[in-house]
């Protein structure tokens, strides 16, 4: 099992933090790098500016959303990065949900999340393989665009520059059984949202995975002793994201809890963050269920907790890890 930093997207404004955590986790012998966005910072910036400052660690976006760029930009923007790095890029996509995608973005959430992602991965696997003119007549996707505005004008084109690697992989972040099951057919890797070594099945058959097959759950990791105060910061995150990150009837989140056998304590978590009772919907959220999708406490139980990890699918595990010291102690507890 490899592992990753995940460093994620930008609060306020930068953190000076990291680009040496990304330098220590080269030097630890991690084997990616991995930053996000959501309404802020964006993916790729960050991400160029830690690949000037290292030499060897792969770049993951985990993940681009879709609809932040079309899908010719969103692969404009990996095969650049690609060679400027010297072919270090993982592209990792997402949707999001429909709170960002029409009120950040402004665009439609496509009412086939399936399909509109399909087309998009179409797209870009075409720009990057350089085969010939980008074609996509799609529901959600044309190239050439023909909607009933278009000047008729259009013409399928191909990069002007040649992708570094036409193969260069392609992860997706999904969450409902039926978009697992599609991003095992059409991805090179899948990023798992709250990954449980012992809920596997929340996320639908996982068998017969194809060699190479990337499996990447990002998971808080944090050294300490005191486990119920380790936890915290994974509560408030889980807070944030099953209360906040979605529409009381539409949360994906909070879909995924209830899945992986938390449903009244999903909803529970839901309706105090959107009554403004933040503090008491953070401090809602199950110690057990924190627990579970992290790898927080002393050195030893750590370890302990490590092997259940190695014994499932799981091929990376992305650490959001908050110094330097727990870096270390996971890279020599995985050797």
């Amino acid at each position: 099992m490899r592992l990753g930093l995940a460093l994620g997207y930008w609060g306020r404004g930068p953190s000076p933090d990291h680009v040496p955590l990304a330098q220590e986790a080269e030097r630890l012998g991690y084997d990616s790098v991995w930053t996000a966005e959501s309404w802020g910072s964006d993916v790729f910036t960050p991400l160029t500016w830690i690949a000037a400052h290292t030499s060897r660690i792969r770049l993951g976006t985990a993940v681009a959303q879709m609809a932040a760029r079309s899908p010719t930009t969103t692969a404009m923007h990996a095969l650049t990065l690609d060679h400027l790095s010297g072919g270090r890029v993982l592209l990792g996509l997402g949707l999001s949900g429909p709170q960002v995608v029409e009120g950040w973005y402004g665009r439609p959430f496509p009412a086939s999340p399936l399909t509109a992602t399909r087309e998009y991965v179409d797209v870009v696997r075409q720009v990057l393989r350089r085969e010939a003119p980008v074609a996509v007549d799609g529901r959600f996707h044309s190239h050439p665009y023909r909607g009933p505005d278009a000047t008729g004008l259009g013409k399928a084109l191909k990069s002007i520059t040649h992708p570094l690697r036409p193969d260069l992989p392609v992860l997706l972040g999904a969450e409902g059984p039926k978009n697992v099951a599609q991003t095992l057919r059409i991805a090179d890797g899948w990023l798992p949202l709250y990954w449980s070594p012992d809920r596997p099945e929340a996320y639908g058959t996982l068998e017969d995975l194809r060699e190479g097959f990337l499996v990447a759950p990002m998971a808080q990791v944090r050294v300490c002793d005191d486990v119920a105060e380790g936890l915290l910061p994974v509560k408030t995150m889980l807070g944030f994201y099953i209360g906040g990150m979605g529409h009381a009837a539409r949360n994906f989140h909070a879909d995924l809890m209830g899945r992986m056998g938390y449903e009244e304590e999903a909803r529970r978590i839901q309706r105090l963050f959107l009554e403004g009772r933040r503090e008491e919907a953070v401090l809602a959220v199950p110690d057990a269920f924190a627990d579970e999708i992290s790898l927080v406490g002393p050195r030893e139980r750590i370890a302990e907790k490590l092997e259940s990890w190695r014994k499932g699918p799981v091929t990376d595990l992305l650490a959001l890890a908050p110094d330097a010291r727990t870096l270390r102690v996971l890279a020599e507890l995985n050797t």
